[in-house]
Parts: C-alpha cells; sequence; structure tokens
C-alpha cells in the first residue's frame, strides 16, 4: 500500500508538473513577446543583451518551478526524493544563472567598450575572462550550496597551481601575451598586419592562446599569441590608416623628364574622385627616383590612398590611364633589349687555330 501510494503521489506530482511547466512556459512567450516589443522601442542595447543571454535560462527556471508546483501538489512524495529533486533544481538554478549573467556581462563589455572609453581592446580573450571570473565565482557558490568546503579547494589550488603552471607553459605563455598585446596595443582588431614570415591580412581576433589573421584570398592564418608577440610586425594601420601608394613608371630616354612629371600628376590628379580609395591630400607627386636605368628613365608617381587594400585598385586604374594618356602623347615605354654582332668569317681565310 505504502509503495502504491509513492506511486500515485509521483503520477501526481508529474502530472501537476507537465501542466503548470506548459502554462508558464506559455506565459514565458508571451512575456518574452511583449519584451521584445518593448525593446525595440528603446536606444540603449542594453535590455537586448539581456534578452538573448537569458531566453534560455528562462526556459530552464519555467521546468523548475513546474516541478517545485508538482512537489508541492504531492506532499506524501519521501523526503529523500524530495530532497534529491531539490538538490536537482537547486544546481540547474545556479548553473542557468551563472552561465546567463557570463554571457550578459561579456555581450556588454563588447558593446559598450568604445563607449566606456575601456583602455583594453575588447577582443575574444575580454570575452573569455569576463565570462571564465563569473563561472569560477558561479561553481564556488554551487559548491557552498552543497556543503562542500571551499576552503580545502582554494588551498590545494594554491599548492597545485605551481604544479599546473610547469605542466602548461606554452598555453600560459600564449594566456599572458595576448593580455600584453591587449594592453600594449600594438595591433587591434580589424588591423591590417603583415608577419616577418610574410603572412599579412586583418586582425579578426585577439584570443587567450592564438590570434586568428584573415588573408585577402579569404583564408585564416592562426599564430599563437607567443610567437606574435616576439615576431615583427608591419601594422599598415598604425598610427592612421592612411598611407602613400609608389608606383614605379619608366619611360625612353628621348622622353623630356619635366613633360612627364607633369603628365603623371595630372593623370593622378583628375583620377580623384574617380577612382575609390585615391585621396586628394596631400597632392600626387612625382620623383626621378630611381633615375637613370639600364634602358629607360625611372620615375615614381606618389599618391595618398585610403588604407592598404586600396593601393591595388588605385594602381590598377592609374597604370591603365597613364599607358592611354602615353600612347595619345607618343612616349615610349622602353623594355631590355639586347644587341648581338654577327662577324662573317673570309672562305678564303685559313681557319684559325
Amino acid at each position: 500500500m505504502v509503495e502504491q501510494k509513492i506511486i500515485v503521489e509521483l503520477l501526481i506530482a508529474t502530472a501537476v508538473w507537465l501542466l503548470s511547466s506548459a502554462w508558464l512556459l506559455w506565459l514565458r512567450r508571451i512575456g518574452l513577446r511583449a519584451l521584445t516589443r518593448l525593446a525595440r522601442t528603446t536606444e540603449g542595447k542594453l535590455d537586448d543583451l539581456a534578452l538573448a543571454a537569458f531566453r534560455f535560462p528562462s526556459l530552464l527556471w519555467c521546468l523548475v518551478l513546474g516541478v517545485y508546483i508538482g512537489l508541492t501538489a504531492a506532499p506524501a512524495i519521501p523526503p529523500r526524493i524530495e530532497q534529491l529533486v531539490n538538490g536537482a533544481m537547486v544546481i540547474v538554478l545556479i548553473l542557468s544563472v551563472t552561465i546567463a549573467v557570463g554571457r550578459f556581462l561579456a555581450a556588454s563589455v563588447v558593446s559598450y567598450a568604445d563607449r566606456l572609453g575601456l583602455a583594453i581592446a575588447v577582443t575574444g580573450l575580454t570575452t573569455a575572462l569576463v565570462k571564465g571570473v563569473v563561472y569560477l565565482c558561479g561553481a564556488l557558490v554551487l559548491l557552498n550550496t552543497l556543503g562542500i568546503s571551499i576552503t580545502p579547494i582554494l588551498t590545494a589550488l594554491g599548492v597545485g597551481g605551481l604544479a599546473v603552471a610547469l605542466a602548461l607553459q606554452g598555453s600560459l605563455a600564449n594566456l599572458f601575451a595576448g593580455i600584453h598585446i591587449l594592453v600594449e596595443k600594438p595591433i587591434h582588431v580589424g588591423d591590417y598586419i603583415k608577419l616577418e614570415s610574410g603572412q599579412e591580412g586583418y586582425v579578426v581576433d585577439i584570443g587567450w592562446r592564438t590570434t586568428r589573421i584573415r588573408m585577402l584570398a579569404n583564408n585564416m592564418v592562426v599564430v599563437p599569441n607567443a610567437k606574435l608577440a616576439e615576431s615583427i610586425v608591419t601594422n599598415y594601420h598604425l598610427p592612421e590608416k592612411r598611407m602613400s601608394a609608389l608606383i614605379p613608371i619608366s619611360v625612353s630616354y628621348e622622353s623630356d623628364p619635366t613633360q612627364i612629371e607633369a603628365i603623371l600628376v595630372e593623370e593622378a590628379i583628375s583620377a580623384i574622385g574617380h577612382v575609390p580609395g585615391l585621396l586628394a591630400e596631400p597632392a600626387p607627386f612625382v620623383r626621378f627616383i630611381p633615375g637613370f636605368g639600364e634602358s629607360s628613365l625611372d620615375f615614381t608617381l606618389i599618391v595618398q590612398v585610403n588604407e592598404f587594400v586600396d593601393q591595388y585598385l588605385v594602381q590598377h586604374e592609374l597604370r591603365k590611364r597613364i599607358f592611354a594618356r602615353f600612347q595619345k602623347e607618343g612616349i615610349d615605354i622602353p623594355f631590355p633589349q639586347r644587341v648581338v654582332h654577327l662577324h662573317t668569317m673570309d672562305s678564303d681565310a685559313p681557319p684559325s687555330r
């Protein structure tokens, strides 16, 4: 009879849990829709971030609350089972709240970093540190709630910290190198950089272990932070994105250097406003450098471009314009030539020895 009564109570609790959970989930759906519409009317992003972070945990909270209602509807459930269920509910609540708070704080830091004027650039490493601190606090709260003393754990972590540090030398080196990069800020997310090994591209993210660089061919280069910190890096976005593009031009020795200089400057100025990325200030200019080549007069046209990758389109368009202008003006573009002298041998002369 006792076992049958327990089974009946469990069935009642399950039925109440299902019904209450369905009702709570329906209320959650309506509430989320209302809050979403309300968030769209506000200018700030804090409410949007909160909705995104707490959307999934709220589902778990509805289920946990349904379990609690089911337990109250079946008071004859054995204390042991009730204690186990209560413990499971506490674990789920603490974990869900910890995850939601970690996601919310990480997203808030990313969204408001520029507005708050944070000294450290917000990257994957920054969000990982924020989540790590929140998750660590949540784990300590969970252990304390379960009746597990955290003092011996902290002591053991302090004693074992040295062994862990020795075992994870590479990972820790990358971690601290990433922090060093964020603090010193030799590169930022979005910068176009070139490594001394030859790889170049846009910095996509600076993580806790690696930095990802997207090349122009849309390939991803993954560089350990420790190697990046020790490498010689050329940052084409520092001190500013604007940079000079040098275009070598060669003409024949019969050309007038003054005329060539005027033509090159005219074509560069006429292209401003028509070629994306070509800047008007500072104005384009020409230098008679490198000067006298083997078979040509060598000039260098210097123009300003908005950023590093703009130089490719700018050089493409300017070279087409300059070539068409040279053809119109009758200016030759030389190419290397070699003169071969053939000596004929006299048939009556004796062969040389």
